[in-house]
């Protein structure tokens, strides 16, 4: 069968690529003891032990506030291992797919960031994963960056299980309702890129004349957008019709609460281009959280 290389296979989107992917190709999700971005030199070898015909990687250092904190491990991880796996795609002469962020804007656009438009990160996450957008583009052949917004979903660490826990448990939660963007559900963010990896790894000749003129990155994100305050209330609105209780919910301001790591206000990212190359989009987010929620 054909082998799928998925980096951070135990990770929110990681898990969700192994399974879309599953019913493509033979999936490995190597742990850190063979595939350690944090040590990209031992990459080379790793891959070509496990020739793959495809390399998907959503592993990133996603710690924004203690990446401030640990800027050369972040780096690593995010900036100098996706040119190495770009290294060893080109020498296999196959695809990758890498994910980057909205934190690549300084999010001071009055509009949704188009793909053209020029990064200006306002953090050490969202500098090194610039980074890593660029060492991939250097290297060149064939590869997709598909920024999304925040992700979230039913495993791991993130802002849905956050908010499902202290809507349990608080009597109030004050959220921020000044930053914008589109809150991405991962299973859709993989099954999206199954559809697009489907195109090369099945032989699909329409589907791969697409992909041979279209390499380079796109904004993968839900539809519509909303603030950390509004998808929090949705999903209050959640624990309400189903448990019967909810914590009540203030809106603040970003300066009412400080981090380490900037955040952008405008977090907005337009994904016509994704549409028009490859027709695809995804669900607003609103109905991707309802189908999560529902999972």
């Amino acid at each position: 069968m054909r082998r799928i290389l998925v980096t951070g296979g135990n990770g929110q989107v990681g898990w969700e690529l192994r399974r879309a992917l599953a019913p493509l190709g033979e999936v490995v999700a190597p742990g850190r003891e063979l595939l350690d971005l944090a040590r990209p030199q031992t990459l080379h070898s790793a891959i070509a032990q496990l020739r793959p015909a495809l390399i998907v990687n959503p592993a990133a250092y996603t710690a924004v506030d203690k990446a401030e904190a640990e800027p050369e491990l972040a780096r690593l991880v995010n900036g100098e291992a996706p040119g190495v796996l770009a290294e060893a795609a080109a020498r296999l002469k196959i695809p990758l797919i890498h994910y980057s962020t909205d934190y690549v804007f300084d999010g001071r656009l009055g509009r949704a960031y188009r793909e053209t438009d020029a990064p200006n990160p306002q953090s050490v996450y969202g500098a090194t994963k610039q980074a890593g957008e660029e060492a991939i583009a250097a290297v060149g052949g064939r590869f997709l960056i598909l920024r999304t917004s925040w992700v979230y979903g039913l495993r791991g660490k993130n802002f849905l299980l956050t908010m499902l826990r202290l809507g349990r448990e608080r009597e109030e939660v004050g959220v921020v309702s000044d930053q914008f963007g589109a809150p991405t559900w991962s299973r859709l963010i993989a099954e999206a890129s199954a559809h697009l990896a489907g195109s090369w790894l099945r032989g699909d000749e329409a589907g791969r004349a697409k992909l041979e003129s279209g390499w380079g990155t796109y904004h993968l994100c839900a539809g519509g957008h909303t603030s950390w305050h509004g998808f929090t209330a949705a999903i209050f609105a959640h624990l309400q019709s189903t448990e019967g209780r909810a914590a009540r919910l203030k809106a603040i301001a970003t300066s009412d609460y400080p981090t380490p790591a900037q955040r952008p206000a405008n977090s907005r990212l337009d994904c016509a281009k994704l549409r028009s190359a490859f027709e695809l989009e995804l669900p607003d987010w609103q109905a991707g959280l309802d189908l999560c929620l529902e999972a």
